[in-house]
């Protein structure tokens, strides 16, 4: 039987919801935090600084990751260093590539031998992963953060691949995998077992760790009285057969 408490991967709250970030703070089994810029759109973020400022007041105990959001290189060196300044919990995001397509290897250099702790963002391969891997300062800590659900949602079983990521971090040890873009619970079980370092949850992933273990017989039953109680509550009917002849 499955069990939350017998994880070693590191669970992160993904979002960009203030109310919703500091819920998840009182939460022992978040290990840190996530945002990006379209969860701050969503979130209706309109002061990048300020939200972040605030969050770091009151969340000082575990990593957050902030990104940059200039697309060119010279550009993401200024407003990483500018990020990384907000908070000694600070982890910087970068993405691997430009809109363009180009690298970003540049940036990663010259963040991570200043010290500065980075979330390398929007990986999809392995190849990027081992170009990530050389760009990294073998004694800075860094996140690199291959997004498997969205390969998932490609049609192509992202777990060889997270194996193969994972042999490849082997030669820096301080950079640690994180499996984004989960998109069920059982992602979570299967990040654990390839050796992920982190997986991040959104808080409606987070909201559904109660099912983890649950009787299926149970969730047999109770699938069958919700579909009685909706097609009562709609009224819907069917004629017997008496009736329909």
């Amino acid at each position: 039987m499955p069990r939350l408490e017998d994880l070693q991967v590191k669970i992160f709250a993904d979002g960009a919801d203030l109310r919703d970030m500091l819920v998840m703070r009182a939460n022992p089994r978040i290990a840190g935090f996530t945002t990006n810029p379209s969860l701050m759109r969503k979130a209706g973020v309109n002061d990048y600084e300020a939200f972040a400022r605030k969050i770091l007041e009151s969340i000082t105990d575990r990593p957050i990751s902030f990104e940059v959001f200039a697309d060119d290189l010279a550009g993401m060196i200024d407003q990483g260093r500018v990020i990384a300044s907000w908070g000694e919990n600070v982890n910087v995001k970068i993405p691997v590539m430009t809109t363009k397509g180009e690298f970003t290897g540049p940036v990663l250099r010259a963040l991570s031998a200043d010290g500065i702790e980075l979330n390398v963002t929007a990986i999809f391969t392995a190849e990027q992963v081992c170009a990530v891997a050389e760009a990294l300062d073998a004694s800075v800590p860094a996140i690199v953060s291959v997004f498997a659900g969205r390969i998932a949602d490609t049609g192509v079983d992202p777990a060889p691949l997270m194996r193969e990521c994972k042999k490849i971090l082997a030669v820096r040890p301080r950079a640690e995998l994180l499996w984004a873009s989960p998109r069920e619970l059982l992602n979570i079980f299967q990040a654990d077992e390839i050796g992920c370092h982190i997986i991040t949850c959104t808080s409606d992933m987070i909201a559904k760790f109660g099912l983890v273990g649950k009787d299926l017989l149970q969730c047999s039953r109770e699938a069958v009285q919700a579909f009685h109680r909706d097609a009562t509550a709609s009224g819907l009917f069917i004629k017997s057969a008496e009736r329909a002849a």
